[in-house]
């Protein structure tokens, strides 16, 4: 079975607390399982399962260390609220641009933008 890139969903109890996980088969032919958002957390198995065995391993480790120095565990994006607002510093050629492409269609600068980045990005209810 060829997992080269693909990713492992978790069904069960989620020992990940909803963190994004990948599974690769490396150039050595181990399997190496790393946290997509946090990359530098990961571990190697001679099997899918065991390199997902040594990750949750190592997860508790890293959440043992923010406990222990009395920081927050970093929550999963996916766990996180969202409020729909952020703001973007971007060239201001680009800035005009968009408003006269705004302008132009007889929409708000922040429809246009809401457009484009919905048309561009993958959502998850």
């Amino acid at each position: 079975m060829n997992l080269r890139g693909k990713r492992l969903k978790v069904v069960k109890h989620d020992p990940f607390d909803n963190w994004t996980v990948n599974v690769f088969l490396d150039d050595d032919g181990e399997y190496l399982a790393h946290f997509v958002e946090m990359p530098n957390i990961s571990a190697f198995g001679d099997s899918p399962e065991e390199a997902l065995r040594e990750l949750a391993v190592a997860w508790e480790g890293v959440k043992e260390s923010f406990r222990k120095h009395n920081e927050a565990i970093p929550l999963a994006p996916a766990r996180k609220g969202y409020s729909g607002r952020f703001n973007v510093r971007i060239d201001r050629r680009l800035h005009r641009a968009l408003a006269i492409e705004a302008a132009r269609a007889g929409i708000s600068l922040n429809a246009l933008i809401a457009q484009k980045l919905a048309r561009t990005t993958k959502t998850q209810a």
